[in-house]
């Protein structure tokens, strides 16, 4: 397949360029500036916002799908609309150029996944630290659930860069959950194997070790 990667030069997004490649897919990354993105080996990048339906529309042109690992700083205060923008831009664009499969990083916290994080994530970091990234993540999962495409959303739990393990549970149903870890090299399989699976197809599936 020929994918675009938004969010590329992220650090789960690199991962997802290194492990899509070597699952034999041709990447695209739309990039803010190619000189920051030059370790993006076998990638071909494009300049541009993800905010942009005009950057979206060059970079899409003759892809199968599209992946949007894009993420945004810690923000107490300030309003966050990157991600929520960025969406919807990328929706109208696939829409009009039919092209189908998205599959989206949004994270624990989000939408029916709040509250699982555990005490210190729940009641300290979440909305201390997060309340405004997370509200926009919010924003970014309506537009693509309001979207006529094939999307799946992938919900990881805390982040961390140790070497991927494999066992990766993923869910829908968060009873009884209460906090979890996994490496961003395991949300990078997993979201390439979603590329040509429909298992979680129009789904939300929280994942985990």
């Amino acid at each position: 397949m020929k994918i675009l990667v938004l969010g590329a030069t992220g650090a789960t997004g690199r991962l997802i360029v290194s492990k899509a490649i070597a699952e034999g897919h041709n990447v695209v990354a739309l990039v803010r500036s190619k000189a920051k993105a030059g370790d993006l080996a076998g990638a071909e990048l494009i300049e541009g916002d993800a905010r942009d339906a005009a950057a979206l529309t060059r970079a899409i042109a003759g892809c199968d799908a599209v992946v949007s690992s894009l993420g945004t700083a810690m923000s107490p205060f300030r309003e966050v609309t990157l991600l929520s923008t960025a969406t919807r831009a990328l929706v109208g664009v696939m829409e009009r150029q039919n092209i189908r499969r998205l599959v989206c990083i949004t994270g624990l916290g989000a939408g029916d996944s709040r509250g699982h994080g555990g005490f210190f994530f729940d009641r300290l970091f979440l909305p201390l630290l997060l309340r405004k990234v997370y509200e926009d993540k919010d924003r970014q999962e309506d537009a693509i659930r309001a979207s006529t495409l094939d999307w799946t959303i992938v919900r990881p739990m805390i982040l961390n860069d140790k070497p991927a393990r494999g066992g990766i549970k993923a869910l829908t149903d968060l009873s009884g959950v209460h906090g979890g870890t996994i490496a961003r090299a395991d949300v990078a399989d997993f979201v390439v194997q979603q590329l040509t699976a429909d298992t979680w197809l129009r789904e939300a599936p929280l994942i985990s070790w």
